[in-house]
């Protein structure tokens, strides 16, 4: 899955949060850092860091800002902490849904409704694509989130649309899209084919 800046998204998996801490707030969720099997890598050192920080702003009650920076650290995560990443994303995106959701830019929105395409919650999904196209009207990288959302949901003809828009809006889409595997539903059709390899 895509974000704005080109950036591969892993599918988060359905691990629910448990009950002992992951969706309380006041509750320090338990860390890592003292169990985690030794490892002195520099790489490691800055994902614990990085875990640290996204589990005290999770803490704060900063839902929003956790689950950026838990996504973010996704792909990289070393094996021991990608499950639990995937635990406190899935925690942070009860929470948001339980109140108002605030974002700081439209970024910041368009990651959140990538996170929600990759838990299945293709309507709340659809909303947050839409508000941003209803402030920012050439949001090319909004059009390209309904245009994912329409492949995985079945929807072709809005799925070519939608492409066709972001395309239209920057270029860039076109070479994005043709190795994102989540068009893999529409890829046999003649008029994505088309879109996609207008020089064939």
């Amino acid at each position: 899955m895509s974000t704005k800046s080109g950036k591969t998204l892993i599918t988060a998996n359905h691990t629910a949060p448990t009950a002992d801490g992951a969706l309380h707030a006041k509750r320090s969720p338990r860390t890592l850092a003292g169990s985690a099997q030794a490892d002195d890598t520099a790489a490691r050192k800055q994902t614990l860091a990085l875990y640290e920080t996204a589990l005290k702003l999770m803490q704060a009650g900063k839902y929003e800002k956790a689950h950026s920076a838990f996504l973010q650290m996704l792909d990289t995560a070393p094996h021991d902490l990608a499950d639990r990443i995937r635990m406190y994303i899935a925690a942070c995106l009860s929470h948001v849904s339980k109140g108002t959701t605030s974002f700081e830019t439209h970024e910041e929105r368009y990651d959140y409704a990538i996170s929600l395409l990759n838990h299945g919650r293709y309507d709340d999904a659809r909303e947050h694509f839409e508000q941003i196209l209803l402030k920012e009207k050439a949001a090319d990288y909004a059009f390209y989130g309904l245009a994912l959302l329409a492949s995985i949901t079945g929807d072709t003809q809005k799925c070519i649309d939608h492409l066709s828009e972001a395309i239209r809006l920057n270029a860039h889409n076109r070479f994005q899209a043709r190795a994102d595997s989540d068009f893999d539903g529409v890829a046999e059709d003649p008029r994505f084919t088309e879109l996609l390899y207008p020089e064939a």
